[in-house]
This record gives C-alpha cells, sequence and structure tokens, in this order.
C-alpha cells in the first residue's frame, strides 16, 4: 500500500531565484495595507490583509484517533490523544463591513493546544502550539509569488474596481487576466482567473454546513498532503440554521454560528489527502484540485465543538488578538511550494504590524481557558456515541 503514496523529498519543491525579493515586496505592500486599514477599513482597528472580518472564536478538542494506518499516522497524528483547541471562523476578504459586500469565502483557522516539538517559526520555537488556516475551497487562485504582486493589489483594491459598475468588473477581471497588463498572452493568468471564479461562486452557507482545505500541500512526516477539516454528517444534519441570505441583514454568518452552538455541540472530521502522482496532484500548482479517485482523504482526527456562548463582544476581542499560521507547525507538517512558502513571512510581519498598530500583546496562549476563560461543564461535548458508525468519509 505504501508504494502508491509519493514520498516526501526536498525537490518536490520548485526554486525560484527572486523569491526573496518578490516576498519583500509583498511585505511592504501589506504593511502599508494594514497600516492605513486603521483610517479606511471602517473599525477604528488595523485589519489583516485577508480574512479581516471573525465570525466567532470558538473552543474546541482535537482527537488524534488511535489505529491509524501508518502512512496517515505521521507526525503530530503519529501518537493518538486529545489537544484543546480554539477555532477562528471568518470571512475570506481583506475587508470588513456588511456580510453581503464580503462574498462568501470563509476561513476556518484551528490552533492546538500542548503539541510537542519546536514549530517552523524561528521566532517562536517553543510555544506549543499548531495551526491550521484553512479556506472553503480545494483549490486557490494564484500559483506563484510573482503574481501574487499582482493578484492582492487588485484583490486590495477590489471595492474601487466594483464600485464602478460593470465597467470597473471588466476592468478587474482584464487586470487580473493580464496580470495588469504585464503578462505575456501566451502566460496570461487563465488557469489562476478560473480557480478565482470558481471561488467566488461559492454559496453561502452556515459556516459549520463548509469544509475547509489547506489549499497548498503540506508535508504529512514521510509523505505529502492536503488536510481539510470537513463537517461530520451526523452533526451537519442537526444545522438548523443551514442556509445564508446575506441580503436578508448586515450581520448574518455570525448570529448563524452563535445561534447553533448556544442550542448544540458539533463535529469536525480532519482528513488527510496524500499524495499519489505529482503530475496530476501537483504541489506548485494550487490553481489544481487534488482528485480524490487518485486518493481519498481519511479521517485522522475528530475536531469537536462543544455546546457554547460565543456571543458577547468580548469574544470578538478575544479573537482579534489572536494570530494563525500555516507555519506554526513541527517540520513534518511543513508547507510546501512557492506560494505556501510566501505565506511564512508574509504571516509573521502582518501579525506583528497588526498587534503594534492595535496595541495587542503579541504572544502564543498556551491553553485554551488562558484565552477563553475556564469551562465549568464540559460534559455536553460531541462523543462518536452522538455519530453513526462509518461517518469517517463525508462529502465534500
Amino acid at each position: 500500500m505504501a508504494a502508491q503514496f509519493v514520498r516526501f523529498t526536498p525537490d518536490v519543491e520548485d526554486d525560484d531565484p527572486h523569491f526573496d525579493q518578490n516576498v519583500q515586496t509583498v511585505i511592504e505592500k501589506t504593511e502599508r495595507y494594514i497600516a492605513e486599514s486603521v483610517e479606511a477599513g471602517g473599525t477604528g482597528r488595523a485589519l489583516r490583509d485577508a480574512h479581516a472580518k471573525g465570525y466567532g472564536l470558538v473552543r474546541g478538542e482535537v482527537e488524534i484517533l488511535d489505529g491509524l494506518p501508518p502512512e496517515y499516522a505521521q507526525g503530530i497524528y503519529a501518537t493518538p490523544g486529545t489537544h484543546d483547541a480554539l477555532i477562528r471562523f471568518s470571512n475570506g476578504s481583506p475587508h470588513a463591513g456588511a456580510d453581503a459586500r464580503l462574498g462568501a469565502a470563509t476561513g476556518l483557522a484551528l490552533k492546538m493546544f500542548d503539541v510537542p516539538g519546536p514549530t517552523l517559526l524561528e521566532d517562536e520555537p517553543d510555544t506549543g502550539t499548531f495551526d491550521y488556516a484553512n479556506i472553503n475551497g480545494p483549490i486557490f487562485f494564484c500559483n506563484t509569488i510573482e503574481h501574487y504582486l499582482f493578484i492582492q493589489e487588485l484583490f486590495l483594491n477590489a471595492p474601487a474596481y466594483f464600485s464602478q459598475g460593470r465597467p470597473g468588473a471588466h476592468r478587474f477581471f482584464t487586470d487580473f487576466v493580464t496580470g495588469k497588463g504585464t503578462l505575456d498572452q501566451d502566460n496570461w493568468a487563465w488557469d489562476e482567473f478560473l480557480a478565482f471564479l470558481r471561488l467566488a461562486k461559492i454559496p453561502p452557507v452556515n459556516v459549520l454546513l463548509s469544509s475547509y482545505w489547506t489549499m497548498g500541500a503540506v508535508r504529512h512526516g514521510d509523505y505529502i498532503a492536503k488536510v481539510r477539516i470537513t463537517p461530520d454528517p451526523s452533526f451537519a444534519a442537526a444545522v438548523v440554521r443551514r442556509t445564508i441570505d446575506p441580503a436578508s441583514a448586515p450581520e448574518v454568518f455570525r448570529p448563524a454560528l452563535q445561534a447553533e452552538l448556544q442550542e448544540r455541540p458539533y463535529a469536525f472530521d480532519i482528513q488527510v489527502q496524500l499524495c499519489t502522482d505529482l503530475e496530476r496532484m501537483p504541489v506548485e500548482d494550487t490553481t489544481v484540485e487534488w482528485s480524490e479517485q487518485l486518493s481519498p482523504p481519511v479521517t485522522v482526527a475528530k475536531l469537536r465543538l462543544p455546546q457554547q456562548d460565543i456571543s458577547g463582544p468580548e469574544n470578538l476581542e478575544k479573537m482579534d488578538s489572536l494570530s494563525f499560521t500555516p507555519w506554526r507547525v513541527t517540520a513534518e507538517h511543513a508547507p510546501l511550494g512557492n506560494i505556501m512558502r510566501a505565506r511564512k513571512e508574509v504571516y509573521r510581519h502582518s501579525s506583528i504590524e497588526r498587534h503594534k498598530l492595535n496595541r495587542q500583546p503579541r504572544t502564543e496562549p498556551r491553553s485554551a481557558d488562558e484565552v477563553l476563560g475556564p469551562v465549568h461543564h464540559r460534559d455536553n461535548a460531541p462523543t462518536d456515541a452522538e455519530g453513526p458508525p462509518g461517518s469517517a468519509s463525508p462529502p465534500a
């Protein structure tokens, strides 16, 4: 069985001679946007340059399953047990404001506690935390850091384009495909543009009902993987507020999430999809969806959300002070590829700048209780007994 999975070697990543220079440009643009967002963002605070609007900070618990096949029992998943966790649900846009203006791309950022081993962040190796920063689409709309330079600019300026109606939208689409006139016609960004259109067409649903992917590839110990966090079907079936109408009120995603968690517990499956073919499941091309026929995702852990109240303004305040990055992981789970590599320094500088402008201490918490306070009743967390057998492989 193991022979069918591609083994990780450093040469699965492409070397880009201009990488450091281009990342520095992205960092400078990002820091400028965050600084300007204090005035321009409408909240009086510095915003994240992506996933600016949070929908709630949720307490959770990750149970790493016992008895996994050896190819999946890699890195942190080699040791069964439970970890306390925090989850930030968010909108993917770099802007804040009414939900109707922001689109239906949403994120699930997960922070696990008490994970042994140093992280890949040199300035905070011993935090004992492990992050995922996933979005509700299996692909990403940018393949290289060179293209990210113009795509980031387009996204940060999107309101100015789209406020001009159809002519503005046409100009946005033209600038995307042509790289704002910088790309040869043979190299126009069609794959990335089509990936963007696909993500833009995601229908709005309760954030508990979406699946969330790492987008790019990551190391999975000896192998290469993508990781998704997907609803446990038995818990998804119990969700009452399923469809979301962003036109019905300025705030729609957060109230729906809040109401569900006040009424009942919830659970997701954390699943690993191992690479079996670097041609058809590429590391460097994030616009390509990895086929589940080539390699079905396998559940390696359960993410359980107990019944809880996230309604207070202090929940948003505590959520705002946290930072999540795909690089706060151990070496066995290193993000792979040009775009994932760029996220390391961009996320770090973004977090530093935002915390500085908002006068927030930038320290990693040691536990969920440290952030949300101790919980006195843990008897309402979902258990496997509440879900049907065989719920390990739900549909996307």
